[in-house]
């Protein structure tokens, strides 16, 4: 079956309404549903679903779109990674749309698919490495690890050895650029040697997308030889961003929107083993940017931003350690700023997850689990226990480690509870906590701020960005074939009349993303040339709205400022413009 052909069976199989709703919570409204948007952080519902339209839209941030843009924007995917993951949800095979032979296919096939493709042969040969590795095997097994958590993880060994997995990926036939690209080998010093592989002598865990598709690797050594770093991941490359992903999400989804709670650990082995005993809702940091303690907060936040979409529960289970405890620490007070509750499952002294579920059993996990306390009550223990009686302590501790927290929650009632808990168990007046708090607020209003502004610049969809999108797509496509479907130069010159540049400036931004707008395009519209016109149109007239409401916005602000500097005339003169451009939206309305 032809891609595009495949695009209408999914869309008949799975309508919006019924995708929206297995991710979000939704409330009817006439002939739409609304619920709070999934993509800005929002008090008031904004984001309506339209069965009738099949399609949805923010009036918050602008997200809109359909089935497949949603997928992209909420589970962090490519366009071919949310058509593999709906494809597989509505039970569509898939074959790719092309006309030309198998060889001109390979020699064009894109740089992502070609790291994908590397990055999958790499986890294979990795697999079979682990079934003929004795005491790789035992080390798994030693920690508590089934077969079948080895098999669904896919968990691999890299042979102690300097070329093995670089002679295996050249054997088929991967270049050295697309194997130094996916961050499996590197380039020694001296150039007249050849590469030499990243992994080696270490378990190989493989980092999945939202779609399954493994895009990086994270390796434990398996011998500690006293100069080696114990963990060792994959650097960023095209396919991945340490701050778009966490490990196990892929799996963890399902389970986190049904059972209304993320748990985030810090391991492979506390991940895999979590899962093992049945919290298949659990994800965690390691390999990803949250677990590396010199990341910048934009990091942080969208990897939250991440759970927070498909729950605002979490509790953080990290290691019992100083180290483990900043990272809790710094991830619980973003997760408070993002308006997540936050619970933390206390944990022995000097016990990670792993092992208490290793010597202890499933139980024992599920206990932790079960007794988690919200995050604030969690330090306020820590806090009260390391003082030892002594209030002077208790006083400055709660002020430099607590307060902070309660001003990253959102809501004043919570505010209030909280002070009113750490009063009654400290002994501090409500006042004099509520005094302090005033002080932290003033003091951390920037950092509030920078993450307000990090998370809104993470979650914004433009849907003028949107649809730019499309119409590159469909002008490259046209432009890459021999019979063309439609006129794409009257389409390229109406577009650099709305954007207001020359017409051979217009694409000067596309040609890195070019082989991805064209596949898009290709997708939409390969055997679905009668609505391609339609379709073009409609897309044009869409983005002259988009950038007129922008333009209306701006002329708003400064009417508002010429009004209260009373300047008549430059206020008149405004409203005149003001009026002109209403009238432009109206006339492209009535068209539609």
């Amino acid at each position: 079956m032809k891609i595009s052909n495949g695009v209408d069976q999914i869309k008949s199989r799975i309508d919006i309404l019924s995708l929206v709703s297995s991710y979000i919570k939704l409330d009817r409204v006439g002939k739409s549903w609304k619920s709070k948007c999934p993509f800005h952080n929002e008090k008031t519902p904004s984001f309506f679903v339209s069965p009738e339209r099949e399609s949805y839209y923010c009036f918050g941030c602008g997200a809109s779109g359909d089935i497949f843009t949603f997928v992209e924007e909420f589970e962090g995917l490519d366009f071919k990674g949310a058509l593999k993951l709906l494809a597989n949800r509505a039970g569509v095979t898939l074959e790719v749309y092309n006309k030309e032979d198998q060889k001109n296919k390979e020699e064009k096939e894109n740089q992502k698919e070609r790291l994908y493709g590397v990055m999958e042969e790499a986890t294979k040969f990795f697999e079979s490495n682990l079934k003929n590795n004795h005491k790789a095997l035992e080390y798994l097994k030693s920690r508590g690890l089934e077969n079948k958590t080895i098999k669904d993880f896919r968990i691999g060994f890299a042979i102690l050895d300097w070329r093995k997995l670089y002679d295996y990926l050249k054997s088929k036939n991967f270049t050295d650029k697309e194997i130094e690209s996916a961050g499996l080998a590197k380039k020694p010093d001296d150039a007249s040697k050849a590469m030499y592989d990243r992994f080696r002598g270490r378990i190989i865990f493989p980092i999945n997308d939202s779609s399954g598709r493994v895009i990086a690797f994270s390796g434990r050594i398996l011998v500690d030889d006293g100069q080696s770093a114990k963990y060792l991941n994959s650097p960023e490359t095209l396919i991945f961003s340490k701050s778009a992903v966490l490990f196990g999400i892929d799996k963890a989804k399902d389970s986190i929107r049904k059972n209304n709670f993320s748990i985030l650990v810090e391991g492979q082995m506390d991940l895999v083993l979590s899962h093992q005993t049945g919290y298949k809702n659990t994800v965690a940091t390691s390999g990803t940017a949250l677990s590396d303690s010199a990341i910048g907060k934009g990091n942080v936040i969208s990897n939250l931003g991440l759970v927070r979409r498909l729950s605002p529960n979490i509790v953080l289970s990290f290691d019992a350690d100083k180290a483990g405890f900043n990272a809790a620490n710094r991830a619980g007070k973003i997760a408070l700023s993002l308006g997540m509750d936050v619970k933390v499952a206390a944990l022995p002294e000097g016990v990670d997850p792993a092992d208490l579920i290793s010597k202890n059993g499933a139980e024992a996990w599920k206990e932790a689990i079960r007794k988690s306390i919200h995050i604030i009550e969690f330090i306020l223990n820590k806090v009260l226990k390391d003082s030892q009686n002594d209030a002077r302590k208790a006083g400055r501790e709660i002020k430099e480690k607590i307060l902070p927290y309660i001003d990253a929650l959102q809501s004043a009632i919570e505010k209030m509870h909280f002070i009113k808990k750490i009063s009654d168990a400290s002994g501090i007046s409500e006042s004099a906590l509520q005094d302090d708090l005033k002080k932290i607020e003033i003091e951390l209003k920037s950092e509030k701020k920078e993450i307000e502004e990090i998370a809104n610049r993470e979650k914004k969809v433009s849907k003028k960005d949107y649809i730019l999108r499309k119409l590159f797509g469909i002008i490259l496509w046209q432009k890459s074939l021999k019979e063309h479907s439609m006129d794409e130069d009257k389409v390229l010159r109406e577009l650099a009349l709305i954007l207001n540049v020359e017409k051979e400036k217009v694409l000067a931004k596309t040609k890195e993303k070019e082989s991805d707008l064209i596949f898009e395009a290709e997708v939409f519209y390969g055997e679905r040339g009668d609505y391609l016109s339609r379709d073009t149109e409609e897309l044009l007239a869409n983005l002259a709205e988009e950038y007129l409401k922008e333009k209306l916005w701006i002329k708003m602000r400064e009417l508002h400022q010429s009004e209260e500097t009373k300047d008549t005339a430059k206020s008149k003169l405004i409203l005149k413009e003001i009026s002109e451009i209403n009238n432009k939206i109206q006339s492209i309305k009535n068209k539609e």
